[in-house]
């Protein structure tokens, strides 16, 4: 099954344009043949969603997002990322995890061109993050030094989407995650699949048919 928060608008790849805007020294909007241009990368990383299922060793291959930082030369005081999809959907991705060294925006998955239900022809994938936070259909990305909260940010899920957070060492850590915690025991999360990260982690059940809950690993070290 895949959901999304609405229906897709169809794409034509000779006016398709992914922009890139907000706190950079160069907006640039992006053609598909100047995607094509750009060098291209394979990751494969488990994929992890906060419905406590997981799959192994997804091959995810496209554009590097550091590579697109190079292009607009975002400020030196950005902090966060805005990722918009062609269907209404939006996330806000932590710079950190936007700009981590395994992140990138996919145009291949498993060795295949984009399917439709996951995203085509772009996808954000942030390996480092729950999967909410991999936009599909993919269209724009804002970089922001304030906080813009996306979809389901803005229904209570967690700003940053860690999978593996670290220990809290002072008491503000720890009561922001006992906050976070409340909210992912909250009604919201507790309606199942069909409610959560809606345009990101549920359409991968068409990748794995045993998609389930199984031991989590750490990502490598980097």
């Amino acid at each position: 099954m895949v959901y999304d928060i609405a229906a897709v608008p169809p794409v034509d790849l000779t006016t398709f344009r992914l922009r890139l805007r907000g706190a950079v020294a160069e907006p640039v909007d992006l053609s598909w043949a100047a995607i094509a241009a750009l060098p291209h990368e394979r990751v494969v990383r488990d994929f992890h969603c906060v419905t406590t299922w997981s799959v192994r060793s997804v091959a995810w291959e496209g554009i590097l997002t550091s590579e697109l930082i190079k292009l607009v030369r975002p400020d030196a005081d950005v902090r966060w990322v805005l990722a918009r999809g062609r269907d209404g959907y939006t996330t806000s991705v932590p710079y950190d995890g936007f700009s981590h060294p395994d992140s990138l925006v996919a145009v291949r998955m498993n060795d295949e061109i984009l399917p439709p239900e996951h995203g085509f022809p772009l996808r954000l994938v942030i390996p480092s993050l729950y999967a909410w936070k991999s936009a599909k259909y993919l269209d724009a990305i804002e970089f922001r030094r304030d906080l813009s909260r996306g979809f389901w940010e803005n229904r209570g899920y967690h700003d940053r989407g860690d999978p593996w957070p670290r220990s809290a060492s002072t008491s503000a850590q720890r009561e922001e995650r006992r906050q976070r915690d409340r909210r992912l025991r909250s009604p919201l999360h507790s309606r199942g699949l069909e409610d959560v990260e809606s345009t990101a982690c549920s359409g991968m059940a068409r990748v794995d048919a045993r998609c389930r809950p199984v031991p989590r690993r750490p990502p490598p070290e980097s």
